[in-house]
């Protein structure tokens, strides 16, 4: 289930309470936006920050909703990936290998996804355009293949990188710009790469964990000159 934004500013119930205790079900109800058949795709939307819908109407109509982050509970960012590596239940900790797993053990999917026990709250966008992407934190919207999140406090929003990665996933060598962020992008070296709308772009989102190197392009001071 998705919610809208509710009051943050300290930390509120952990993902697990609020899938859990009445009391935390109490405080949003009335603020659901939609719900998904499979819980992996929430969580992937809630790691993301923003994203589409397709929603289903009870009149048989198929809308289509844009997702803006609004908020959070205030809980650190846990990967879940990270967690199965650790108890040493897959070696494939890419999206398509977590639903792998989730698919083999299905009465496991609560406990896995209360690992990451962030939770984010979400608000609906206009979609004037639906060539365009979600609205990063930049406030403009992402642009496939050319956008990128990075840690603001290293590389400012705006700031055109050139990216390169040999990973197995895919070869990129190409200029990105930085236009977005996220609370597990920490440190210069480190960026998500938007690669777009649709399943195809979702597939490759969930395998694209490489290794990359950045060069952040300043422009040229000009020379101070002397007395």
């Amino acid at each position: 289930m998705l919610f809208r934004s509710r009051r943050s500013g300290r930390p509120w119930y952990s993902r697990g309470d609020i899938e859990s205790l009445p009391a935390a079900q109490d405080a949003l109800r009335g603020r659901e936006i939609a719900w998904l058949s499979d819980p992996v795709d929430a969580m992937v939307l809630h790691i993301q920050g923003s994203g589409r819908l397709r929603v289903q109407e009870s009149d048989g109509r198929v809308n289509l909703v844009r997702l803006a982050f609004a908020g959070s509970n205030d809980h650190p960012y846990q990967s879940i990936g990270r967690w199965l590596l650790d108890q040493n239940l897959t070696r494939d900790a890419t999206w398509p290998g977590i639903k792998a797993w989730i698919a083999a053990n299905p009465a496991r999917t609560r406990e896995l996804l209360a690992v990451n026990t962030r939770y984010i709250f979400f608000r609906e966008e206009a979609l004037p355009d639906a060539s365009q992407g979600p609205r990063g934190a930049q406030g403009v919207p992402l642009t496939s293949g050319r956008s990128i999140a990075v840690d603001p406090a290293s590389i400012p929003y705006a700031t055109p990188v050139w990216l390169h990665s040999d990973g197995p996933a895919q070869r990129l060598q190409k200029l990105v710009v930085a236009q977005d962020t996220g609370s597990a992008i920490v440190g210069a070296v480190r960026a998500d790469y938007f690669a777009g709308t649709g399943e195809a772009a979702g597939q490759l989102a969930g395998r694209l964990r490489q290794p990359l190197r950045l060069w952040v392009l300043w422009p040229r001071s000009a020379p101070i000159p002397h007395p």
